[in-house]
C-alpha cells in the first residue's frame, strides 16, 4: 500500500436488505466476541438480501489493548480484501480472546506484554499483516469516525444492538438467533 494513496476503510457491513442491524463491539470483550460468533449464522438465517448488518467498532479503556486492536481490526480493513480482513483479525481476537486481555482487565501475563507483541499475534493468528495501514496516521480519521458515531447514538458500553437506528437496549449477546431475527424483521 501506498503512502501517498488515501486511505480508505471498506465499511464492515455484511447483506443489503432494508433492516439494518447495527452492533457496537469491543473485540476482547466476551459478550461481544458471543454476539461476533453469530452473525454469519444471523446473515444466513434472515438472508443477507434482508438484512444489512454494520459492526461498528467501540473501544473501551477498561480492555487495555482496546485501542491497539480496533486500531488494527481499521487498518486491516484498509487492505485490498477490506472488509473480509478486518473478519479475519476480529475473529482471530474471538479465538484468541485471552492472548489480548488482561485478567480482570488489570492483571495477568498481558502485563509484560508490549504494543508490537500485541500485533505480532494479530498478524500471526488472522494472516494479516496490516502494519503499514496501522502505521499511518490519517487512520486515526476512521478509528474517530466509529468513535464520533457511538457517542451520536449514546452507546457507551458493548454489545450494544440498534434495529432501523433504535437502540435495543433489550438485546443481548446472549439470545437466541433466532430472536435476533425476529427483531429484525419486525
Amino acid at each position: 500500500m501506498s503512502n501517498d494513496k488515501p486511505l480508505q476503510a471498506d465499511p464492515l457491513v455484511w447483506g443489503h436488505g432494508k433492516n439494518v442491524f447495527e452492533v457496537f463491539l469491543e473485540p476482547t470483550c466476551p459478550f461481544s466476541v458471543r454476539a461476533f460468533n453469530k452473525f454469519d449464522a444471523l446473515l444466513a438465517e434472515v438472508g443477507e438480501d434482508k438484512v444489512t448488518l454494520k459492526i461498528h467498532l467501540q473501544s473501551q479503556p477498561w480492555h487495555l489493548y482496546s485501542g491497539v486492536i480496533v486500531r488494527y481490526i481499521l487498518a486491516a480493513s484498509t487492505l485490498p480484501e477490506g472488509k473480509e480482513a478486518a473478519k479475519a483479525v476480529l475473529k482471530a481476537v474471538a479465538d484468541h480472546r485471552e492472548e489480548f486481555e488482561f485478567t480482570d482487565h488489570c492483571a495477568g501475563p498481558n502485563m509484560d506484554a508490549t504494543p508490537n507483541d500485541i500485533l505480532n499475534r494479530l498478524e500471526s493468528y488472522s494472516g494479516i499483516n496490516a502494519r503499514e495501514a496501522f502505521a499511518r496516521p490519517e487512520l486515526q480519521n476512521v478509528i474517530k469516525w466509529h468513535s464520533k458515531y457511538s457517542r451520536q447514538n449514546g452507546i457507551h458500553v458493548s454489545p450494544t444492538f440498534m434495529v432501523n437506528g433504535l437502540v435495543q437496549a433489550d438485546i443481548g449477546s446472549g439470545d437466541e438467533i433466532s430472536s435476533w431475527a425476529k427483531r429484525i424483521q419486525g
